[in-house]
């Protein structure tokens, strides 16, 4: 992969686009859909910037980001997730390197388990009628940055773990 000055600028627009939609999701509790589909659709040119082949990569890219959500698709539809996050995480995935799919999943999950153990806190000192509502793109932007940070802003990647 070619990481020239467009496909770096768009790496920026996406760390800027998580970082809108983490702010949003904690403020209001939801992500809009122009905000998921930007972020979903620049993936187009990222990877043609970045020197993608259309196969096996594109395809590839977006069977894997496409299973990822399908399974979250699975949480929304029982309840234990948001539809803004779905979406979101789909659309982050559409980024991601394939080699870094399961950590970027696992700092999601991590993330997301701290954000849950904050919420059941706060609701302890502050009791309300209302049902707890996780903002989950906060955990989904911090490891899409943390992700971003790995391949593009880690100068020891020789000694990171594969």
């Amino acid at each position: 992969m070619e990481n020239g000055p467009i496909t770096l600028g768009l790496v920026a627009l996406l760390a800027i686009l998580m970082i809108i939609a983490a702010i949003s999701d904690l403020r209001s509790r939801s992500i809009s859909n122009g905000l998921n589909g930007a972020i979903a659709l620049l993936a187009i040119p990222f990877w043609i910037a970045s020197g993608m082949d259309v196969w096996p990569g594109m395809a590839l890219q977006l069977g894997a980001a496409f299973a990822v959500f399908l399974i979250f698709v699975g949480l929304f539809a029982i309840g234990a997730m948001g539809g803004g996050d779905v979406k979101m995480i789909g659309a982050v995935m559409l980024w991601i390197p394939l080699n870094l799919f399961l950590e970027t999943l696992t700092v999601m999950a991590i993330g997301g388990g701290i954000l849950s153990a904050i919420m059941l806190v706060q609701s302890k000192i502050r009791p309300s009628d209302k049902a707890i509502e996780v903002p989950y793109g906060v955990a989904i932007a911090a490891a899409g940055l943390w992700a971003l940070h790995q391949q593009y802003l880690n100068q020891f990647q020789f000694i990171a773990f594969s």
